[in-house]
């Protein structure tokens, strides 16, 4: 899932303002035909089929799944109001058509996928940072390069970056120009692709040697392995990260940790005016990077798709769901589920 070949931009955050709060009062029981989004990535496709479960046996709802990615499903949503739901949307990528929808009255975004946004980061495992507690700063990362010696070239340290292609792959790159990993003998090693760049983890991880590199959560692997974000120094700088760090000619970076990328969800307006209340239950469902990392990481080692896992989070997290919905409509949850 290249899920980061995004650029974050200061005029997007306006949008947010108009996340919806329906009213929570009646509810129908008949929110009439409604689709889905079901976008290629495990956490897209688990929150999407929760929805449809929720909105199906919680109020009414004729719910169905269709395929969906970022830019296909925001753009017809906008100029075919069909699907009506998109229920993770990364909207860096679809940041001035989204602004642009919501401004026309045609969109509306619900809630938040992600109550933290999406998070991109320079990774060490945390047996490492527990023999060494400075590597948990780019500071100490710089003093302790002999430990990310290239096995090819001991004259070289590898910090595993982007693969070829991907958006990341331009900010890797410009972050270790910034903070002059350069000049300490670091190179920013190409992974080849999202297989090569989790295996490299992997095998470092499963053997406790000593690797640092990019990744972004939520994913499976972040549920699995326990790894520790490494502490720039330097704050975020959203405007320098926009116009300098995403961007190939940027001819002096600066340092700035990555911003939180905005993951939300959003519907079309009709359903917002013909079911508030299934609505109002989107603009309270979010999860943590922390929660959906453990239970992609669930998905993986259980080789559950995203309606098993879906089952899976009702039945083993009513006290994370129950504050989403109303008394009546959590009954009639439990009651499907039973019947399941």
């Amino acid at each position: 899932m290249k899920i980061l070949k995004y650029l974050i931009a200061a005029g997007f955050f306006a949008a947010t303002s108009a996340l919806v709060t329906a009213p929570a009062a009646a509810q129908s029981h008949d929110c009439g035909s409604v689709t889905l989004a079901d976008m290629n990535w495990s956490s897209a496709t688990f929150i999407a089929n929760l929805d449809r479960f929720v909105l199906e046996h919680a109020y009414g709802c004729d719910a169905e799944l269709i395929p969906g990615d970022t830019v296909p499903t925001g753009t017809s949503m906008i100029e075919k109001g069909k699907p009506d739901i998109a229920s993770e949307l990364w909207t860096n990528s679809f940041r001035d058509a989204l602004d642009a929808g919501v401004k026309e009255g045609r969109l509306v975004i619900a809630g938040k996928s992600l109550s933290d946004g999406g998070q991109e980061a320079f990774w060490v495992p945390r047996y490492l940072v527990e023999k060494h507690p400075e590597l948990a700063t780019i500071q100490g990362v710089i003093k302790n390069a002999g430990l990310f010696r290239n096995p090819e070239d001991p004259t070289q340290s590898v910090l595993m970056g982007c693969p070829s292609g991907w958006a990341c792959q331009i900010s890797v790159e410009n972050m270790a120009k910034a903070m002059n990993l350069g000049d300490a003998g670091f190179i920013v090693r190409d992974p080849g692709s999202s297989a090569g760049l989790s295996g490299s983890l992997t095998r470092a991880y499963e053997r406790e040697k000593p690797w640092l590199g990019y990744y972004w959560a939520p994913t499976a692997l972040l549920g699995k392995f326990d790894m520790v974000a490494v502490d720039f120094g330097s704050g975020i700088d959203l405007e320098g990260y926009v116009n300098c760090i995403t961007q190939v000619d940027c001819e002096n970076p600066q340092p700035t940790m990555f911003p939180p990328a905005p993951v939300l969800t959003v519907a079309v307006s009709d359903l917002a005016k013909r079911a508030p209340d299934a609505v109002d239950y989107l603009s309270k469902r979010a999860f943590t990077n922390a929660f959906l990392n453990g239970l992609l990481a669930w998905m993986e080692e259980n080789q559950a798709d995203g309606e098993i896992a879906a089952v899976h989070f009702l039945n083993e997290n009513e006290a994370v769901w129950r504050p989403w919905v109303s008394d009546a409509a959590a009954a009639r949850i439990k009651s499907a589920l039973a019947s399941l």
